[in-house]
């Protein structure tokens, strides 16, 4: 997974970089909200950012909203690095767009454990998102048969758009992409194939009765 990292403390940039590396982490570290800006420029954006709230020129929730209102920025995990702690300033950050915090100085094992939070996150709407696709790949697909059909009261046939008349198994198949197995049911059993079948057996018996 890839990580965008806003960090103007040298420092504290260089902890998460080596930090994130060594976890195994792609990592484009910048050193304010701008940097930040020009690294993604219209490119791909990474799967997560951690931003420092307080950075000279942009700070991390306004960069936060920049990234928000990209097409592809809805799908990208914030997390705010900040030294404030206050339950107004937490709220303006998530408002901004954040997805979590971590207070500064930040400790490893929070961090990572956040991080994580936020890759099962990204995953997870990476999977609904190709789920999505197939479904509206298989909506397209779908032929749906609606509106008042002209049928035949007799030979049951269907008037086609043409205005010629199809067998119904034709036109259905040409429109809902279904296949027929025939078959009698047993009320057309009763009504015309026993009467033939009876009428055979009967011609049968009485040319055995001649010979």
């Amino acid at each position: 997974m890839r990580i965008l990292i806003a960090e103007d403390d040298v420092v504290s940039r260089r902890v998460l970089e080596a930090t994130l590396g060594k976890w195994g982490y792609q990592v484009v570290a910048t050193g304010d909200g701008l940097q930040a800006l020009d690294a993604v420029g219209k490119g791909t954006l990474p799967e997560l950012a951690i931003l420092d709230w307080m950075m000279p020129g942009m700070d991390g929730p306004d960069v936060c909203r920049s990234l928000r209102e990209r097409p592809d920025g809805a799908g990208l995990y914030v997390i705010l690095l900040t030294a404030k702690t206050a339950r107004e300033d937490i709220v303006a950050g998530l408002e901004a767009g954040a997805d979590d915090y971590i207070t500064k100085p930040f400790d490893r094992d929070e961090l990572r454990a956040r991080v994580r939070v936020g890759e099962r996150v990204v995953e997870l709407q990476r999977k609904l998102a190709e789920r999505v696709r197939a479904l509206e790949e298989a909506l397209a697909n779908v032929k749906q048969l609606q509106g008042l059909l002209p049928i035949c009261s007799y030979c049951k046939k269907i008037r086609h758009d043409g205005d010629y008349w199809q067998q119904v198994e034709q036109y259905v198949t040409e429109r809902a992409d279904v296949q027929f197995s025939h078959s009698i049911c047993p009320s057309c059993y009763e009504q015309h194939i026993k009467p033939e079948l009876d009428s055979l057996r009967q011609a049968a018996g009485g040319r055995a009765d001649k010979r």
